[in-house]
């Protein structure tokens, strides 16, 4: 494929995925790491996107970018489901859970509905919705008890606000599963919706342990408002994607780092 062709198959796929991996921009291009990391120097030379780590992103990505709930659900499904399993062997039968909002604890839920019964309490619509009409065999799953707290809906189907957080503050949680928008060194954790990290800072207050579930492509991303610092959180559970460094940097400041397996 010449130079041009893979810049703008590069370009296609950074407007369509928002963010993507050069592992992955390899291996849908046929060609090897180092020519896409170096298409990918000349690109952000251009203007065009921005480099991060392990891959690209759209250049200058607002802060305050919030894509909707529809989108995210389709974007790395295989690495959202080992997250998911790994995270569903620390739930035990009778415990309260949080589950935040976002695809991540959503594909985690799927894995949960017909589990051990637990009470679940979560802002998250979908989530809510998903345990009323049952898991994959399709009928209702009446075993674990779900509160859905109120507040108002965000893009990606969140329940936030005074509401929400005031609701939060009255309970009390053994484990809290947190998905987030970004991850970073020096900002920690972050999203693009001010009332959503008010929220989720009372979730993890409610919470004795907080796990986050972030794939690879969360790492150097920034929202606009941190929710917490990263050791402020007990675990993370990411994917095999995350590079060396990402993982260095998280484990000298987290108590455990879980890396699921794709």
């Amino acid at each position: 494929m010449l130079a041009a062709a893979r810049h703008q198959a590069i370009l296609d796929s950074v407007q369509r995925e928002r963010v993507v991996r050069v592992a992955d921009l390899a291996q849908q291009l046929g060609v090897s790491l180092m020519t896409v990391r170096r298409d990918i120097e000349l690109l952000e030379e251009g203007g065009l996107l921005e480099r991060i780590h392990g891959g690209a992103k759209l250049p200058g990505d607002a802060s305050t970018h919030e894509p909707g709930f529809d989108l995210k659900s389709t974007q790395l499904p295989a690495e959202k489901r080992a997250i998911a399993l790994e995270a569903a062997g620390l739930v035990q039968e009778g415990m309260a859970v949080g589950l935040g909002a976002g695809t991540t604890t959503w594909a985690l839920a799927k894995e949960l509905v017909n589990g051990p019964r637990i009470t679940v309490v979560t802002n998250s619509v979908r989530i809510a919705d998903l345990f009323h009409h049952g898991g994959s065999a399709g009928s209702a799953r009446f075993g674990s008890t779900v509160i859905l707290i109120g507040g108002e809906r965000t893009p990606s189907d969140a329940l936030v606000g005074p509401i929400a957080t005031a609701a939060l503050k009255q309970l009390h949680l053994d484990l809290l599963f947190l998905g987030v928008h970004g991850m970073d060194a020096e900002a920690g954790f972050t999203t693009p919706n001010l009332l959503e990290a008010e929220t989720n800072r009372a979730f993890v207050a409610a919470a004795r342990k907080v796990v986050v579930l972030a794939d690879h492509t969360k790492w150097g991303l920034l929202g606009i408002s941190t929710i917490v610092s990263l050791d402020e959180v007990d675990e993370v559970i990411t994917d095999s994607g995350l590079g060396a460094e990402a993982q260095r940097l998280l484990g000298e400041r987290i108590t455990k780092l879980r890396i699921a397996s794709v």
